[in-house]
């Protein structure tokens, strides 16, 4: 065997015996997790063997296990070694990833340190994996301290604290740990964060860990009876009833929650006659507790009418009662009978009041002041208007008895009225229609007395075209007033009816009287009855009614010329 072929046989011995005993090498994992905000900063030391310290020159650090992203001790590198950590600095999500190293010590001891980075958007801050657990507090305070890594930042860089709730800062909080307020409530439950302000090679950062604060209900032990509320309870005698008695008894109590009957100081279960029943539930998520006890009397007798019934409840510290007493239901008999008592008393209320509500409306009149009246400064209380011609002599007579005798008789000297009347408070001379229009205005009312009608409108407007004055229903009175009552609705229309209609009722009238008439049937004057004059009849009344309350102030006599 040459030389040549002898030093390849020992290569290859050489390195199969190298291969075997790297495969034999078994190498202890380390694994660590980092959890990072973008932004803020940390650094990373390995667990080294208890004997001595590992330095960076002992280590070497790639990402994701590639040999090629090597780790450096580069100062100004946002992420390098330094002083035995790997310092992270302003991470941002690209830093995400898998730092390993693997150490072989003089005796064959194969370490493998692993550290999986994981990077949250600033947007992620309240990313649950972010927070360093929960604290559930049941006691009068609780501590809530700043997670181990970054105090320990805090501890080795001398930095500053600061404690945010919610990611609200809190005022005047600068230690490792905040004391919540005594008598915690759900107000003080949320996320506080520690963040530590520390300076490395002259630069200021941050690392921050969060806690989740839970408060716990310490529960509540009062007692409170939910039924009955009434001292009294109806029944019918011979019928089966059922009684409740439901007491809450607060929040966490679990079975510390009693409701019991007892009938005149006796426990229901030894009586005959009697039945109970106990209900208990939970309710969620106030973890109130209620209980029920169902007292069942199979049968109501009159013992039952004469004895005491007591609802207790028993909580954990304390009790409540109260009694409850039965009482027989009326018969339908008696309801019956106030039933239909009230019914007649208000159809005899409404009888009156629709029979006598003109004399009541008179009747209080003067108790009440119209503010209105004070600004109403009109002269007249009414313009009276009346058919002038194309009446029969027994009519005509009738007309003028009532219009200068009866009418201004009752309501101008009894009453205090002022009326103008159609044809006696013309003044001679005077322009008619100029007249008319402003006594019209002047007047608060429109009181039109309708005579029976012998022929139509239309036909007196063809035979007398040229006298609308004249005519027996349209003249210029008439025009004006139902103007200012149809249209421009400042007058209201007292309408006054003297003898029969006649066969042709009010078809002869114009279309706007028509209209008045149906809206308010005109009032009738009865000349026949001896007390129609009186100031307290029927009519008059009703005629008062229609009037102004108060009367218009008379006027001197110069006033109207």
């Amino acid at each position: 065997m040459d030389a040549s072929r002898l030093l390849v046989l020992i290569f290859v011995v050489m390195s199969t015996f190298e291969c075997s005993d790297t495969a034999k090498l078994q190498c202890e994992d380390n694994d660590d997790t980092l959890n990072l905000l973008e932004g803020e900063a940390s650094y990373f030391v390995h667990e080294a063997p208890a004997e001595r310290t590992l330095s960076n020159q002992e280590l070497k650090w790639y990402k994701n296990n590639s040999r090629i992203e090597y780790i450096s001790y580069d100062e100004k590198e946002r992420i390098h070694l330094h002083g035995g950590a790997i310092f992270f600095l302003n991470v941002v999500p690209g830093d995400s990833g898998l730092y390993t190293a693997r150490h072989i010590g003089p005796n064959g001891q194969c370490n493998n340190y692993n550290v999986e980075v994981k990077v949250f958007e600033a947007s992620e801050r309240e990313n649950t994996e972010l927070l360093y657990g929960e604290l559930k507090n049941s006691y009068q305070y609780q501590n809530v301290r700043c997670p181990r890594p970054v105090k320990e930042t805090c501890i080795k860089f001398e930095g500053n604290y600061t404690w945010y709730k919610d990611y609200s800062l809190l005022q005047g909080h600068h230690k490792d740990n905040m004391r919540v307020k005594k008598n915690a409530s759900k107000q003080d439950e949320g996320i506080y964060t520690c963040i530590c302000t520390w300076s490395h090679n002259d630069m200021a950062y941050n690392t921050s860990g969060s806690r989740r604060l839970l408060v716990e209900d310490p529960g509540t032990y009062d007692v409170k009876i939910l039924s009955p509320l009434d001292k009294e309870q109806f029944a019918d005698e011979g019928l089966e009833l059922k009684l409740n008695c439901t007491i809450l008894c607060g929040r966490n109590v679990n079975d510390d929650c009693t409701a019991i009957w007892n009938v005149n100081g006796k426990e229901v279960n030894q009586m005959a006659g009697y039945n109970q029943t106990i209900k208990q539930i939970m309710e969620m998520p106030s973890k109130t507790t209620i209980t029920t006890a169902i007292l069942t009397i199979k049968k109501v007798s009159a013992k039952d009418f004469r004895a005491e019934f007591t609802c207790t409840g028993l909580g954990y510290y304390e009790g409540n009662s109260t009694t409850l007493t039965l009482k027989r239901k009326a018969s339908i008999t008696s309801l019956v009978i106030r039933a239909v008592c009230v019914l007649l008393v208000c159809v005899f209320a409404a009888v009156l009041v629709k029979c006598f509500a003109v004399d009541l409306a008179l009747l209080f009149r003067p108790c009440f002041h119209l503010r209105s009246h004070k600004k109403d400064a009109r002269m007249y209380d009414a313009y009276v208007v009346y058919q002038m011609q194309k009446m029969d002599k027994v009519t005509e007579n009738t007309l003028c008895q009532f219009i200068t005798q009866v009418l201004p008789s009752v309501l101008e000297e009894k009453c205090g009225y002022r009326l103008f009347i159609q044809g006696r408070d013309d003044i001679p001379g005077e322009d008619h229609m100029e007249l008319v229009e402003n006594n019209m205005k002047q007047s608060r009312r429109l009181m039109v007395i309708l005579t029976p009608g012998s022929e139509s409108g239309s036909e007196m407007t063809e035979q007398h075209p040229d006298s609308l004055r004249d005519s027996v229903i349209g003249g210029f009175d008439w025009q004006v007033g139902l103007h200012h009552a149809l249209v421009q609705r400042e007058m209201t229309v007292i309408l006054i009816q003297l003898g029969d209609t006649g066969p042709q009722g009010y078809t002869h009238l114009p279309i706007g009287l028509q209209h008045l008439i149906r809206k308010s049937a005109p009032i009738r004057w009865p000349e026949v009855s001896r007390v129609a004059a009186a100031r307290k009849s029927r009519f008059w009344k009703r005629v008062r009614y229609l009037m102004p309350a108060i009367p218009a102030k008379r006027c001197p006599q110069s006033a109207l010329i």
